[in-house]
């Protein structure tokens, strides 16, 4: 194929996005078009906010589209317009039609923050932390109508660290995702990626998180509670009630020690965190956020306060 610069149509919306658009306007080829959502009302002023991928095509003079409905006649021929050798989808947000899946000679390829087959879906990322993965990656796929069941062009592994959130994870794996894009047109121009179907038996789900999947059950093993609250932050965040009010936590730690009290049970409250008994040893959480408040180092909220060891932190509030 020729290594000529491709006209390439982007679609993607969120912060990590936004990292993969960047990398494609600082490569070799062209961004002709950047296709995101529509600006959403943020905050407590509900005012209109653009996405991440907007501001960035703006900057860089792209032509911007926010369609509402993405099957329609009209949106498929004005991406005709741009003549596209490919279009890069990275956290759009929407299913992609057949009509767009081959609107370009290259078809479309996506920007993946898993491991695939492993954690298909719209949490990956999450979902890889809480269940306490050793190697963690991007995949780049060349995309088919399922979710996320497209031949795999090329991979991009690492090893989260050992206190990562999904946070943190967020922002390596859109370096790395940009990283291992770029290498994979490179080598879709150079005819030297083969695109590898995936092993569909071995495929793991990994859903959009709910407020509530952050409902802590004190009743688990705190090395499983330490990932959970690692998963959760920064959305949608793990939680529990002390004295009837939503504690948020973070920055856990696992500390083995076993106790007669039962799980939810504070052992301590001091300058080094919340101790709480779980089902299985202790889990000492160093960071809290109280109903109202901010998140603060637990330290920070004795100072104003006092969680008596015996306290019982509950999974609902009592009627």
């Amino acid at each position: 194929m020729s290594m000529e610069p491709l006209r390439i149509i982007f679609m993607g919306t969120p912060d990590f996005a936004a990292s993969t658009l960047q990398a494609l306007i600082d490569g070799p080829d062209e961004v002709v078009a950047v296709v995101t959502q529509p600006d959403r009302a943020k905050g407590r002023g509900k005012k209109l906010s653009a996405p991440a991928t907007k501001i960035i095509a703006e900057a860089n003079d792209i032509p911007v589209l926010q369609p509402t409905k993405i099957k329609t006649e009209e949106f498929h021929n004005g991406l005709l317009s741009y003549h596209p050798d490919l279009i890069v989808v990275t956290a759009y947000g929407r299913i992609l039609p057949t009509s767009l899946l081959t609107l370009a000679p290259m078809g479309c390829i996506n920007v993946h923050g898993s491991l695939l087959p492993h954690y298909r879906g719209a949490a990956p990322i999450q979902w890889s932390v809480i269940n306490g993965e050793k190697e963690v990656g991007v995949t780049i796929i060349q995309m088919d109508e399922g979710m996320d069941t497209g031949d795999m062009l090329l991979k991009g592994k690492m090893t989260p660290a050992p206190d990562e959130t999904s946070g943190s994870l967020f922002k390596k794996l859109a370096a790395l995702g940009s990283e291992t894009l770029l290498k994979a047109i490179n080598g879709l121009k150079e005819g030297t990626v083969i695109a590898v179907e995936q092993e569909h038996d071995h495929a793991s789900e990994a859903p959009m998180m709910k407020k509530n999947d952050g409902l802590i059950d004190w009743s688990r093993d705190a090395g499983e509670l330490e990932c959970l609250i690692r998963g959760l932050d920064p959305w949608p965040t793990a939680f529990c009630f002390y004295e009837e009010k939503r504690l948020r936590l973070f920055c856990p730690e696992v500390v083995h020690k076993e106790s007669e009290v039962a799980p939810g049970t504070v052992l301590h409250a001091d300058k080094r965190g919340l101790l709480v008994a779980c089902g299985n040893n202790a889990l000492l959480v160093k960071e809290i956020q109280p109903e109202g408040k901010k998140r603060m180092p637990v330290d920070a909220f004795l100072c104003g306060a006092a969680i008596p060891a015996g306290t019982k932190l509950t999974t609902i509030v009592s009627t």
